[in-house]
């Protein structure tokens, strides 16, 4: 008899701790009143950010949130690079933001990072002063390897690159500050280079402003098409 009221008492107390338990679980899983953001920014503005978290914490409860999926959600805001997210007593979240650094435009519609990961940059302006840089879809870190690369040479030629394009077939084509085009080619690419630049010292740079494109996919020479005028060949075959 003893030991079956010993029973009973043990199992009240299992009721009543989990019933207080559970009471204590309610009361402390309140609707989230108040969402803290930190981090330092430079493009995006703390607005825009609270903007656009604003839906994900709708009808969330504190201890309930999902963090994980939180930040799963919060990294597809454009302009985010991490997310951390932590909750403070007695009803706020924090969220840590770290925004992408945008390097290059790609393809219109997005920016790149450093990684030459595409981010949509939209409803934000672009910066001023990236290179335009265009390609496949997939190829954005290739294209930007090969521009990182292309941009030593030219600046020994007191050029840069204002655009870069990867055609699908292969090819390479990008459009120097001077505002001329040059067309690469899909092949031999440092012999069609090492001829641009002595063209260019020799010739082609007193004359920048009045070339529209040229044409390195020559054998032995350059194609130059000028400004209103018909194409001119420099070595052609």
């Amino acid at each position: 008899m003893k030991k079956r009221n010993a029973w009973l008492g043990v199992l009240l107390l299992a009721l009543l701790l989990g019933a207080g338990g559970r009471a204590l679980w309610l009361w402390l899983d309140r609707p989230i009143e108040r969402v803290s953001i930190r981090g330092d920014w430079e493009y995006v503005s703390a607005d825009y950010l609270r903007t656009q978290l604003a839906p994900l914490v709708q009808d969330a409860t504190w201890l309930s949130a999902d963090l994980g999926e939180l930040r799963r959600r919060a990294l597809n805001i454009g302009w985010l690079h991490e997310v951390r997210i932590s909750r403070e007593w007695p009803n706020a979240l924090v969220f840590e933001l770290v925004e992408q650094t945008p390097v290059a435009r790609w393809n219109d519609d997005f920016l790149l990072n450093p990684h030459g990961e595409p981010f949509a940059f939209a409803p934000l302006a672009v910066p001023t002063g990236l290179p335009d840089l265009a390609g496949p879809v997939g190829s954005s870190e290739e294209v930007l390897m090969y521009y990182h690369r292309l941009t030593p040479h030219f600046q020994g030629l007191s050029l840069s690159l204002s655009q870069l394009r990867l055609e699908p077939r292969g090819a390479w084509r990008f459009q120097l500050n001077s505002g001329a085009w040059v067309m690469l080619g899909r092949r031999q690419h440092d012999i069609r280079l090492a001829r641009l630049s002595a063209s260019w010292q020799r010739e082609l740079a007193s004359l920048s402003e009045h070339i529209r494109y040229i044409d390195l996919r020559y054998p032995n020479g350059v194609a130059v098409a000028w400004h209103g005028e018909s194409d001119f060949a420099e070595g052609q075959e």
